[in-house]
């Protein structure tokens, strides 16, 4: 279905529909959305936070993405992202917060399959 026909200032005529439109829009909210969040938490890692009592505020993922920055820039895969009160593994190409860990759990557990260690 055409939504409109325009012409073209060299006699020609262009056609936009309203799907391609809308895929379009869709498309580059998505895009600008993921560049102004380079970090989000997976359902595990809110889970985890939330039953571990970690709270999580814009200044933490200030922090966080600030960290996801640097690790990228650095090439690294998987970081462990800490500081005293609590931890996070985070996934760093696809900027996810993997799991969260209060220090409680930081003493009981060896951090594996990581690349980078950053201090928040």
């Amino acid at each position: 279905m055409i939504d409109r026909i325009s012409p073209l200032q060299n006699g020609g005529f262009s056609t936009k529909t309203s799907a391609a439109k809308a895929e379009q829009t869709s498309f580059g909210e998505e895009l600008l959305q993921r560049q102004s969040q380079p970090v989000a938490f997976s359902k595990h890692a809110r889970e985890r936070a939330e039953q571990r009592g970690i709270s999580v505020d814009e200044q933490l993922m200030d922090r966080l993405s600030d960290t996801v920055e640097k690790a990228q820039a650095k090439g690294a895969n998987n970081i462990l992202a800490f500081d005293t009160t609590r931890a996070f593994i985070i996934n760093v190409p696809n900027g996810r917060v993997i799991t969260a860990m209060s220090p409680e759990e930081m003493k009981e557990n060896i951090f594996t399959n990581i690349d980078g260690a950053v201090i928040l």
